[in-house]
C-alpha cells in the first residue's frame, strides 16, 4: 500500500472519531426528562400540535408519520412585571365565528388555534353579555346606531284584490208572461242602458187579454154613472184589477197612459227596462219565444264596484270595518283611488290562509272595469299612544328570543333580550329590554354577532346545565393534571 494511502486513512479515522466523541458528550450532558431551552427560560409548555398544521395534538413529545419532531405550545411568560398587566382568558372561540367555544386552548378542524377572549373584553352586564370591539374593527365591520325614541306605530297592510260589481246592483230581466220576441232594440252585450229604455218589443196572447180586459173595464166604469153605488164600486174594483195585473207584469207606466188614452189594444208591446246599467249577459234573440222566469238580460250598475281584497291570516287581525285604503291599477300607473273597508268575511281560506276583505269604491267615471287586479294598501291600527320603538334591523331573530345590541360607549356593546309588540312598516315597539334615549345598533348587528359569538356565550353563561357544567368540570380537571405532570421525553429522541 502507498504512504499517501495510508496518511489519508488515518486522517479520516481521526475525524470520524472526534465527531463521535463530541456528539456523545452533547448527548450525555442532556438528562432525561430535560425541558427545550425556552421551557427553561421560565415558559411552560401546554401541549404538542402537529408540525404540519393537522388537528391533532399530544401531551407529551412524539412524532408524525414522517419523522418530524411535533410542536411545543407554550404560555406567556407568567413573571408579573410592573409594566405589563396580566389579561385574564374567560374562553377561546372558534376562529371562523362558529358558535363553538372552549375553556382550554384547541385546534378547529382546519388546525387554526381558537382564539381566546380576555375579561377587559367580554363581560356579563346588567342585561346580558358585553361585548369590547376595538374601533378599528368598528369601522372595517361598519357598524351604525340609532337613539331609542318613543314614536307613535302604525302599520300599513298590503294586499292584492281584484273588482268585482256590486252584487247589489245587479239585475235580470225576466217576464213574467210567455210570449214572443218581435223586435230587439238593445241586441249586443256591453250596451248601456237607462230606466225605461226599450230592450225589446214582445207578442203575447195574455198580454193582448189583459189590456182588453182593462179597456172594458175602463168602459163599464164610464157607462154606470148613474148606477147604484154598489154596481159602480164593483166596475172600479174590476178595473183596478186589470191595471193591477198589467203592472205586476212590468208594462210600463208610459203604456198604459197610452192604452187609457188611445183605447186601442196594441198587438206588440214594449219591454223596458227597470234599471241604469251595462248588458253584461244577453239571451234575448229576434224571434225567439220565452217562458215566465226566463232571463232575458243581465244589467249591471257599474256606478260603484266592489274591490275583494285578499289579506293574509297574520295580518287580517289589523282590520277593521270603516278603515281608509287606497287602490292602484296597472292599467293607471301613478294614480290612486280612495276607497274605504265596508264588511271583513267572517270564513278563511284554507288553501291560501287568507281573509276576504271587501271595498266599496266609487266608479263615476267609467274608468274601472270589473275583473281589473288591484294592489290595495289598508291603513293599519296604530299603537295605542308614543311607545318605545327601534329600527326593525335592529332586532336579531334567534328563533327562541328576539335580542337588541345596546351601545355602552368605548367599543363596548351589550346583548339584552327584548320583548317586541305591535310592528309597523320599519320600527318595532320594545316592551321591555330597552329604555328610551340608549343607542341600538342599526346596522352590521349580525356581523357583531359573529364577531363576538354572542349566541353561544349567551346560552353558555346565562344558562348553564348541568351537563355543560360537568363538561368544565373534567375539563378543568383535566388541565390540573396537565400542569402539575411534565412529560418525559423518549431518552433516544433527537433534539
Amino acid at each position: 500500500m502507498k504512504p499517501q494511502l495510508k496518511i489519508a486513512m488515518v486522517l479520516v479515522a481521526m475525524v470520524t472519531a472526534i465527531t463521535l466523541a463530541y456528539w456523545m458528550g452533547t448527548r450525555s450532558n442532556r438528562t432525561p426528562g430535560s425541558l427545550p431551552e425556552q421551557a427553561i427560560s421560565g415558559q411552560k409548555i401546554l401541549y404538542y400540535r402537529n408540525p404540519m398544521g393537522l388537528p391533532d395534538t399530544s401531551d407529551v413529545p412524539k412524532k408524525d408519520s414522517m419523522g418530524m419532531d411535533y410542536l411545543p405550545v407554550y404560555t406567556e411568560d407568567q413573571t408579573p412585571t410592573a409594566s405589563k398587566k396580566e389579561r385574564k382568558i374567560l374562553y377561546y372561540r372558534n376562529p371562523m365565528g362558529l358558535p363553538d367555544t372552549s375553556i382550554v386552548p384547541k385546534l378547529d378542524s382546519m388546525g387554526m388555534d381558537y382564539l381566546p377572549v380576555y375579561a377587559d373584553e367580554a363581560m356579563t352586564g346588567e342585561g346580558g353579555m358585553v361585548v369590547k370591539i376595538s374601533v378599528d374593527k368598528i369601522q372595517m365591520l361598519g357598524v351604525k346606531t340609532e337613539k331609542v325614541n318613543l314614536r307613535q306605530l302604525s302599520r300599513n297592510v298590503r294586499a292584492v284584490g281584484r273588482i268585482e260589481p256590486d252584487e247589489r246592483r245587479v239585475y235580470t230581466i225576466s217576464p213574467k208572461f210567455e210570449g214572443w220576441v218581435e223586435q230587439l232594440n238593445v241586441d249586443a252585450t256591453g250596451d248601456v242602458v237607462k230606466p225605461g229604455q226599450n230592450l225589446f218589443d214582445v207578442y203575447s196572447p195574455e198580454l193582448i187579454s189583459a189590456q182588453r180586459e182593462y179597456l172594458i173595464a175602463l168602459q163599464g166604469v164610464t157607462s154606470m154613472k148613474d148606477a147604484v153605488p154598489e154596481a159602480q164600486n164593483g166596475m172600479k174594483e174590476l178595473a183596478q184589477s186589470s191595471l193591477l195585473r198589467l203592472k205586476s207584469w212590468d208594462i210600463g207606466d208610459e203604456d198604459l197612459r197610452r192604452l187609457r188614452e188611445t183605447g186601442e189594444v196594441k198587438r206588440t208591446i214594449a219591454y223596458r227596462s227597470p234599471v241604469n246599467g251595462i248588458v253584461t249577459e244577453k239571451s234575448a234573440l229576434k224571434g225567439m219565444r220565452f217562458t215566465p222566469g226566463e232571463v232575458m238580460y243581465k244589467i249591471a250598475d257599474l256606478s260603484s264596484l266592489w274591490v275583494i281584497a285578499d289579506v293574509s291570516e297574520q295580518e287580517s287581525g289589523l282590520i277593521k270595518n270603516g278603515q281608509a285604503a287606497k287602490v292602484r291599477l296597472d292599467a293607471y300607473p301613478g294614480r290612486e283611488f280612495n276607497s274605504r273597508v265596508t264588511y271583513v268575511y267572517p270564513t278563511l281560506n284554507m288553501q291560501t290562509r287568507t281573509t276576504q276583505v271587501r271595498l266599496e269604491i266609487a266608479n263615476s267615471g267609467g274608468l274601472l272595469r270589473p275583473g281589473m287586479f288591484a294592489q290595495v294598501e289598508l291603513a293599519g291600527l296604530g299603537s295605542q299612544g308614543r311607545v318605545v320603538a327601534v329600527p326593525d334591523s335592529a332586532v336579531i331573530y334567534s328563533g327562541r328570543r328576539e335580542i337588541v345590541l345596546v351601545e355602552l360607549g368605548e367599543g363596548r356593546y351589550e346583548a339584552r333580550d327584548v320583548k317586541l309588540g305591535t310592528h309597523s312598516d320599519d320600527y318595532v315597539e320594545v316592551k321591555t329590554g330597552i329604555h328610551e334615549g340608549e343607542k341600538v345598533v342599526v346596522s352590521a348587528n349580525f356581523l357583531i354577532d359573529a364577531e363576538s359569538n354572542l349566541k353561544a356565550v349567551i346560552a353558555g353563561f346565562s344558562q348553564p346545565d348541568k351537563e355543560s357544567t360537568a363538561e368544565k368540570d373534567k375539563q378543568s380537571g383535566m388541565n390540573d393534571t396537565m400542569k402539575k405532570s411534565k412529560p418525559d421525553p423518549k431518552p433516544n429522541q433527537p433534539k
